[in-house]
């Protein structure tokens, strides 16, 4: 139990899971038996709602544990994966979200199928869910039974299972509607609890003054060496790109809200917005670790931010808050992933199977999907053992062996006239092959199994190097295997071209507006804002 816990503080817990389990439950009540409002909320999101839904989807658990952590060891260089991420939520913003909207498809892989077939459809659906359940479902409820067994002692799949269950709740009744106005509620309660645990932080250090004075400077380095054994800057610049692309731009989980946007300009405002907040890890969850190597040096590692939680750092009666701001983070992020699951389920197998069947019969099947995904993430509780200590790593690193080959097999897809489904397939066998083999290897060599010297050597290339090597191998198979290929197999590409061209003209005539700010539009003011604060924050911290 944290120091100081009281009476207080258990009630801002008590009273968050109440208002989140009354939004869930109201706006369930509002669904009826629709297709498009289970799986989209009925496509009629705000940018407001959208943009804090994204932010609140992708921090969890691991951001908490495994960002401060990182950065109790290493310093603010974690946080360029948070800073890589902005890119390519710009780049989601200006240009795919009307693309996905124009299309009125439900899901990522039903895209894929009008670049290519329908096998590419089925593949990367089963992918999607094979990698939620083994990535996100199993990383947050590690982190999350880390945290709770350090701050109040609760046996860690005791936990998971109790947080599975009420996350559920909603998840199974509500869909995507209910789980997308919970997840804007549990978005501002997570920033807020994690902004409260950081000033307290900050002023127990004594502010920059103390952190400066008391750590050395690489911890203050966002540019690594080449050499470095984990943020090397050539694979930050070049292998975390190709990373965030994925996870971003192709990845159900996240593109869903954008699916579910109510016109193009609130999909492109709620991703800038989204963007925006993507600058707040690094004081909020990254600087943490800093703080606890002064404070709690022997808590370095995973166990940084408990120690800060458990100490004396955050006044009594806010303790609560931080805690119901960490529950929202990994509630949010576990309903996502259950939605997710459901609609790639239903929408690109079961309704693929039967076309004839009612939105009453989809709606059921989402709902039955999404209880399934609850009772494997119960079940697969107990393989949290497999994960590495090092969280935030460990995940970065699993998904840079699967995701390079899909970023550039996306890409291909979107802007080559004749990329073809058997490339298409082909590439992608053989370098997820090629990752998952290098994922496998990697967790065996954790638990104990002692690698060969050729493995050995694979193990010691860094993985963001590692990205980089499969993201090139998969752009020259593509190359290769279309070299003899003359005629033109995806029509669908023109359509994007156009589109990409309208917008590039839009983003032309706002830059020949720069002299006249009141005639900007507010989706350029903002993107020119958060490239200023990248440029500013590594000027500072370079």
């Amino acid at each position: 139990m944290p120091g100081t816990f009281t009476y207080i503080d258990a009630f801002f817990i008590i009273l968050y899971l109440i208002v989140a389990l009354s939004i869930g439950f109201y706006y369930s009540k509002k669904n009826g038996e629709s297709y498009q409002v289970y799986f989209l909320a009925g496509r009629n999101i705000g940018w407001f709602a959208i943009g804090i839904s994204i932010f609140a989807t992708n921090i969890s658990s691991e951001h908490f544990i495994g960002l401060a952590g990182a950065g109790s060891v290493r310093g603010l260089a974690v946080g360029q994966f948070e800073l890589m991420a902005i890119f390519t939520l710009l780049f989601a913003g200006w240009f795919l979200s009307p693309v996905f909207l124009k299309t009125g498809v439900y899901t990522v892989p039903e895209f894929l199928e009008l670049n290519f077939d329908i096998r590419i459809r089925k593949f990367f659906a089963a992918f999607s869910i094979l990698s939620y359940i083994l990535t996100k479902i199993l990383v947050s409820l590690f982190a999350a039974g880390l945290l709770f067994y350090n701050i109040f002692g609760l046996n860690i799949y005791a936990s998971s299972i109790m947080i599975v269950l009420i996350t559920g709740l909603y998840s199974v009744t509500g869909g995507a509607n209910s789980v997308i106005r919970t997840q804007t509620f549990q978005g501002i309660v997570l920033i807020i609890g994690a902004t409260i645990l950081s000033v307290s932080g900050f002023i127990a250090v004594g502010g920059f003054e103390g952190l400066y004075t008391k750590l050395n400077g690489d911890f203050f380095t966002m540019f690594k060496s080449a050499g470095d054994k984990d943020y090397p800057w050539t694979g930050i610049v070049f292998g975390a790109p190709v990373i965030a692309f994925w996870y971003w731009c192709t990845d159900q989980y996240i593109v869903q809200r954008i699916l579910s946007a109510r016109s193009v300009d609130d999909a492109r405002r709620g991703s800038l917005l989204a963007a925006s907040l993507k600058v707040l890890p690094i004081f909020i969850l990254v600087l943490p670790g800093l703080f606890a190597a002064v404070l709690y040096p022997e808590s370095k590692g995973d166990g940084a931010y408990s120690a800060l939680l458990n100490g004396n750092v955050v006044p009594a009666g806010l303790k609560g808050i931080v805690i119901a701001g960490l529950l929202a983070a990994i509630m949010s992020s576990l309903a996502g992933a259950f939605n997710s699951i459901a609609v790639l389920f239903t929408n690109d197998y079961y309704k693929l199977k039967h076309p004839e069947a009612s939105e009453r019969k989809l709606v059921l099947v989402g709902r039955l999907s999404t209880m399934a995904a609850v009772v494997v993430a119960i079940l697969i509780v107990p393989m949290v053992k497999l994960i590495s200590s090092q969280l935030y790593l460990f995940l970065q690193s699993a998904q840079s062996f699967v995701s390079p080959q899909i970023t550039a097999v996306f890409l291909f897809g979107l802007f080559s006239r004749k990329m073809s489904s058997g490339t298409a397939i082909k590439t992608l066998a053989v370098t997820e092959f090629i990752g998952v083999g290098r994922l496998i290897l990697e967790m065996a060599t954790h638990n104990g199994i002692a690698p060969g010297a050729f493995f050995a050597w694979v193990l010691s290339i860094n993985f963001l190097h590692f990205s980089i090597f499969l993201f090139l191998l998969s752009v020259s198979m593509i190359v290769v295997l279309n070299f003899r290929n003359s005629r033109e197999t995806n029509k669908f590409a023109i359509m994007l071209r156009v589109t990409f061209r309208e917008i590039l003209t839009e983003l032309k005539g706002d830059i020949k507006e720069l002299r006249h700010i009141t005639r900007l539009s507010p989706s350029f003011v903002l993107s020119a804002i958060i490239l200023l604060m990248i440029i500013g924050l590594w000027s500072i911290w370079h």
